[in-house]
C-alpha cells in the first residue's frame, strides 16, 4: 500500500466530498491555521481525511466494492483534489490505482459511493502512479531553463533595437536590457545552486529561484523587443 500522505489542506480539502457531516461526525480539530476562528469551528466538524476517507471502502450503485482509499491528493495549482482509490481486484487485474475527482464520489448511508463504476469503466482508467520526486525536480529545471532562454532573445531584441533607437527612447530600451539581464544572471546563479545540490536538497532552492523567475517575468513582459 502507498505512504499515506495526509497535510492540513488534504483534511480540509476531504469536506470538499459533498459530506454532509451528521451530529455524530468525527472532530477534525478545535483550531485550523490559515482560516478564521468561524471556518475553523465550522471545519471541525467537517470529516477527517485520517479517521473518515482513508482506508474506506468505495462501492458502485450496484453495492459492490470497486476498492479503498489509498490517498486524498490536492494537484498542484489547482482546486480539484483527488482520491486514489486501490481497484485492481475490483478491474480483474493486478494493482490498478485510479485518481477520481471528490466531486464523483458521495456518500450514502456511512459509505462512499462512486455512481456508474463499472468494472470496465474502472478498467480503462489509466493507472494511478506517483511521480518521482527526481521528475518533478528535472521538470522544474525545464521550465526554468526555457524560460531563461526566452528571456535572452528577448534581451537580445531590446538591446539591438536600443542600439537603432533615437535618442529619446534609447535610455528607456537601455534600462529595460539592463534589467532584463540582471534578472537572468539572477535566475541562473540560483538554478546552478539547485543543479549542485543533492537530489534531496533541491526543495531548499526552489523558493528562491521561484522568486528570481517572478522578478524575470516582469522584466521580461515590460521590456519590447
Amino acid at each position: 500500500m502507498f505512504k499515506t500522505k495526509i497535510t492540513l489542506a488534504s483534511i480540509g480539502l476531504a469536506a470538499a466530498l459533498c459530506l454532509s457531516a451528521p451530529a455524530s461526525a468525527q472532530i477534525a480539530g478545535a483550531s485550523i491555521v490559515g482560516v478564521t476562528t468561524a471556518e475553523s469551528i465550522q471545519l471541525a466538524y467537517g470529516w477527517s481525511a485520517r479517521k473518515s476517507i482513508l482506508g474506506k471502502t468505495v462501492y458502485n450503485d450496484a453495492g459492490q466494492k470497486v476498492g479503498k482509499v489509498e490517498d486524498l491528493i490536492v494537484a498542484p495549482q489547482n482546486n480539484v483534489s483527488y482520491l486514489i482509490i486501490g481497484a485492481g481486484g475490483f478491474a480483474g487485474i493486478g494493482r490498478h490505482n485510479v485518481a477520481i475527482p471528490v466531486n464523483q464520489v458521495n456518500e450514502r448511508n456511512g459509505r462512499l459511493v462512486m455512481p456508474g463504476a463499472t468494472k470496465e469503466a474502472v478498467k480503462q482508467m489509466p493507472a494511478f502512479e506517483y511521480a518521482k520526486d527526481t521528475a518533478r525536480r528535472d521538470q522544474f529545471i525545464a521550465t526554468a531553463e526555457k524560460d531563461i532562454t526566452q528571456a535572452r532573445v528577448r534581451l537580445v531584441e531590446v538591446q539591438k533595437k536600443a542600439g537603432e533607437a533615437a535618442t529619446d527612447v534609447k535610455g528607456t530600451l537601455d534600462a529595460q536590457a539592463t534589467a532584463l539581464e540582471a534578472d537572468v544572471k539572477s535566475v541562473e546563479a540560483r538554478l546552478g545552486d539547485m543543479k549542485r545540490a543533492s537530489a534531496s536538497r533541491w526543495h531548499d532552492f526552489e523558493a528562491e529561484v521561484r522568486l528570481a523567475l517572478g522578478r524575470l517575468h516582469k522584466s521580461f513582459e515590460s521590456a519590447k523587443g
